[in-house]
This record gives C-alpha cells, sequence and structure tokens, in this order.
C-alpha cells in the first residue's frame, strides 16, 4: 500500500564484495518459533520468485531478497520538508527491477504474523544463549554507504522517523519508566538525538542532554537543557563525567552504529549505579547508512543483536538485557525496547 509523505526505501545489500554470512553465527534457537516459520516460508517463496524471474547469481538474489522499507513520515500540520510518496512496487522495479516483482506480498503476511502474535518477540532475550566470544566481524558493521556522515546530516529532518502510532507507544513507555517528572537530581541523555526525544509532555529533569549530529535539530529540542553534536561513528567517547546519568535513550538509531561495543561501553562508564540505558527500535532505517549486520536481518534478530551490545560491551557490568514489544496493537510501525541497568 502506499501511504501519503512516506518514502519507501529499498534495504541496500552490502556490495558484493562484501557478502555477509553472519546469520549463521545466530543459532535458530534464537529466534522465536515464529520469526523461524516465516524465514522458512520467505526463504521458499524468494526462491520461487528468483527461479520465476530468472534471478541466478548470488548478488542477484540477494538483491532480490531486501524488499522496500519506509523510513521518515512527516508531521502532520507543521512546516517541514514533505518526503515524497512512491510505493514499494514501483521503488522496487525502478531500483532492483523485475527480480523482485512480486515479493511485496510477503510483508502484508509478516504483518498478519505480527499482528497475532507480536509478544513472542520479548522472549527472544529470554534464553539468549550468547556465545563464548562476540560472534560479529568488522565487515558486519559496514554500511553501503561509507561517506562521513556528518555530510549525510548536515541538513536538519525536522521529521518522525516513524508513524505517530509507534511515537505515542515510546513516550507511553517513557512515561512509565522514567523516575518521576521534576526531580532536580534526575539527569537523562538522549545520545543520536534530533529535535524531538519522544518523552511525556512537560517532562522535567534537573539535567537533560542531548547528542546528536545536526545542530540545528538539537536546538529545536524544547526538552534538553544542554546539547552537543558529536559523531559517535568516528569518535565513541562520551564527552560526559563518569556515573552522571540515571537514564540514557536512543531512539531509532541503534541501527546506524559501526562501533556498538564502543558506545555501550561510554554509556555504562556514564550511567549512575543502577541506571537504565534504552535502546528503541522499529523496521524502519535510511538503509545506506544503517549497518549490513541490521539490514540483512530481521525484527527478532535485531532484538538479539541490541541484547548482545549489553552483553558483550561490559561484561558482567549490565544486568541480562530484557525486551518490550510495545507495538501498536492497531498495526503500523513495530516498536521495539531492549534495555539493560548498570550493576550497582
Amino acid at each position: 500500500a502506499t501511504h501519503r509523505h512516506t518514502t519507501y526505501l529499498r534495504q541496500l545489500p552490502p556490495k558484493p564484495s562484501l557478502h555477509i554470512h553472519h546469520c549463521h553465527q545466530i543459532p535458530i534457537t534464537h529466534i522465536d518459533s515464529l520469526a523461524a516459520s516465516r524465514a522458512r516460508a520467505h526463504s521458499t517463496t524468494m526462491q520461487q520468485i528468483t527461479a520465476r524471474r530468472g534471478c541466478t547469481s548470488l548478488h542477484q538474489q540477494l538483491k532480490a531478497q531486501f524488499l522496500v522499507a519506509p523510513f521518515a513520515k512527516a508531521i502532520p500540520g507543521k512546516r517541514q520538508r514533505v518526503v515524497s510518496s512512491v510505493t514499494r512496487r514501483q521503488f522496487s522495479a525502478s531500483l532492483l527491477g523485475s527480480c523482485v516483482l512480486g515479493a511485496s506480498s510477503l510483508s502484508l503476511n509478516r504483518s498478519v504474523a505480527m499482528a497475532t502474535a507480536v509478544s513472542e518477540y520479548e522472549k527472544v532475550l529470554d534464553d539468549p544463549r550468547w556465545p563464548a566470544k562476540w560472534p560479529f566481524r568488522d565487515m558486519d558493521f559496514r554500511r553501503y554507504d561509507e561517506m562521513p556522515d556528518t555530510a549525510f546530516y548536515s541538513s536538519p529532518r525536522f521529521v518522525y522517523h516513524i508513524d505517530e502510532g509507534a511515537v505515542n507507544a515510546l513516550t507511553r513507555y517513557y512515561g512509565q519508566v522514567f523516575p518521576p517528572s521534576g526531580k532536580q537530581d534526575v539527569a537523562i541523555l538522549d545520545i543520536c538525538s534530533s529535535w524531538v526525544s519522544h518523552y511525556p509532555e512537560g517532562y522535567k529533569a534537573g539535567r537533560v542532554a542531548g547528542l546528536g549530529m545536526n545542530e540545528a535539530e538539537l536546538a529545536r529540542n524544547p526538552q534538553l537543557t544542554e546539547f552537543v553534536v558529536r559523531d559517535l561513528n568516528t569518535d565513541p567517547k562520551l564527552p560526559f563525567e563518569d556515573a552522571s546519568f540515571d537514564v540514557i535513550t536512543n531512539c531509532v538509531s541503534v541501527d546506524y552504529l559501526n562501533k556498538p561495543l564502543e558506545v555501550f561501553q561510554e554509556m555504562h562508564r556514564c550511567l549512575k549505579p543502577g541506571g537504565t540505558a534504552i535502546m528503541s527500535f522499529s523496521n524502519r532505517c535510511f538503509p545506506t547508512k544503517a549497518i549490513a549486520l541490521w539490514t540483512q536481518t530481521g525484527d527478532a534478530d535485531h532484538i538479539w543483536i541490541v541484547g548482545s551490545y549489553f552483553h558483550y560491551s561490559v561484561p558482567g557490568g549490565f544486568t541480562e538485557p530484557k525486551c518490550k514489544d510495545i507495538s501498536p496493537k492497531k498495526g503500523g510501525d513495530p516498536m521495539y525496547v531492549v534495555y539493560a541497568s548498570k550493576a550497582a
């Protein structure tokens, strides 16, 4: 279906020389049974599609698997840059040719499956069975576009990057887990921040710091008491003192971090003992800037991946990561939270 003010972007596979086989490193037992059954159905369907469309090479088959995904929605009633609209089928055909035509029906099946059993995603981290060693390789954190992020984010984007239902769900979640509003001894840090943090309206704390890529966006954020412009992909060190924040949030940006272990180590350093880090994400992204590990895996995998960042960054330093599926019950963008606290 086509939605107004939505651009659907192809989740680009890495260049042919960067073929990833990390999926074999994540045991199927780490993925819920619903995701596993969808993966088998998806594999069978894609084999039929690629055979019917004459896609014979490995790279062609990889391209056929990457369905078009939405990445940003304009906010109704506000002046801003309006994102153009194209259909999934049109955009797929224009970029990939006839190889992917007919594949769009897979997303509908996925949506129906999610609507019937979304709570299964919360079970992914119940028994993650972490490998003894960090299971990913350097190339898993490469991006299709390795140009400097400062150029990509140089122009402000005053848009929501998830739909309104997902925004509201995240705001409600923050309202449930944040320290009470108005406490002057509370400090919160929003990393990869923007012009909006999706915190509850009117929420106040003694310190609300933001760290992001675009100064104009950060300056527009009414909930920040201070902000810093910093590219964590070139300098993952957080410019804050030790044990200074009660909560650290990251909204729909964990998929862009190419040095996640370093960033999570820094979050651990900056959290007060018992403080909590909250990573939230959906299935939207700028696909050329998301890491290869993210663009080649699905929602359940993403939960496991973010959980692994907590687990491996500071062994024993975080509580065991947990997942909360806060996806709106009436459909729309899925929304997940993976969180852990600094060991007291």
